[in-house]
């Protein structure tokens, strides 16, 4: 193992002991943390909870990490009951919905829902020019460490944002259905491509799907990827395949005439093969003869990130 100075550990772990939470140390949401043998003294460190801990019985493990902008961060590793998921003889078609994840929307779901893209342009600028000014400094001088720091805080922002976006779709969908089925997008041939690269890299597909895999497990939901291949092109009505080009944003099935959103009729063949993947009984309806007539329902991502998305079935 090559040797490190004491200021390149960024993290250490205690493993079941050594340390001590207490919860009942000041208001909701904050404790105590008390960290033993740390330079011959016992430090109490005040923590404050990004959400309550579930129930367990012990702690398993605590790791404290120092992040890039210089904030410390503590993660507790529990062990806890998963709920069990439901048999798939026991799940309905209702009990079920189809996500399409896309570029203009990040996702668009056979109940007809369409969530915007999160806007990080303002961040994006911020970013671009906190990065100028850090290109003009010293690199190692104190000014530069303080200017790196910054670029630290914007970039860490940004992730928060996209995380906190993340989870709180993942959320919604595990816990208001048994089953939620997704597109297996091969995310590294999709960012090969020369269209729109860091937009696509920006989005974080693959992070979505393997946010949505752990809010399944700990809500009982299953989680199910199908084959992406023809979902755009496919009629969801007839099955007859249509080539379309990306500025085409309608479906128009020149076979039985069936019109509808592009993505909604993507999200009606991911729910499709979904049931099929699954082992959902159904009837040989289609998903778009069995959904019910209504307009898509837009949803702004801001308003996803101030958490009112619990409510959006009851408007569809």
């Amino acid at each position: 193992m090559n040797w490190k100075s004491p200021r390149e550990f960024r993290s250490f772990t205690y493993r079941q002991s050594g340390f001590e939470l207490d919860k009942k140390s000041g208001p909701d949401g904050h404790a105590l943390l008390t960290l033993k043998k740390l330079k011959g003294e016992t430090r109490e460190i005040p923590v404050r909870f990004h959400r309550d801990l579930p129930d367990h019985s012990v702690i398993k493990e605590l790791t404290l990490k120092k992040d890039a902008t210089g904030e410390w961060y503590a993660s507790f590793t529990i062990d806890t009951d998963a709920p069990e998921k439901p048999e798939s003889e026991a799940i309905g078609p209702e009990d079920t919905v189809g996500l399409d994840l896309g570029v203009l929307n990040f996702i668009h779901d056979s109940a007809g829902r369409s969530v915007d893209r999160l806007d990080l342009s303002g961040d994006r600028e911020r970013l671009e020019r906190e990065q100028r000014s850090l290109s003009r400094k010293q690199q190692g001088s104190n000014n530069w460490e303080k200017q790196r720091q910054r670029v630290a805080e914007v970039h860490a922002r940004m992730s928060n944002k996209k995380r906190d976006f993340k989870h709180k779709l993942a959320h919604f969908y595990t816990t208001e259905y048994d089953a939620v089925f997704v597109e297996d997008l091969n995310v590294r041939r999709i960012l090969e491509t020369s269209q729109n690269a860091r937009t696509k890299a920006e989005i974080g597909w693959r992070d979505f799907l393997t946010i949505l895999e752990h809010h399944g497990d700990k809500n009982g939901c299953h989680v199910v990827e199908v084959e992406a291949r023809g979902t755009t092109k496919e009629c969801a009505e007839c099955g007859v395949e249509t080539e379309k080009p990306l500025w085409v944003r309608e479906h128009s099935c020149p076979a039985c005439g069936f019109e509808i959103d592009r993505d909604w009729n993507a999200a009606f063949n991911v729910q499709q093969r979904g049931w099929t993947r699954l082992g959902v009984v159904h009837s040989e309806d289609t998903p778009a003869e069995t959904a019910t007539a209504v307009d898509t329902l837009a949803v702004s991502a801001s308003r996803v990130c101030r958490g009112n998305l619990d409510r959006l079935s009851d408007a569809v």
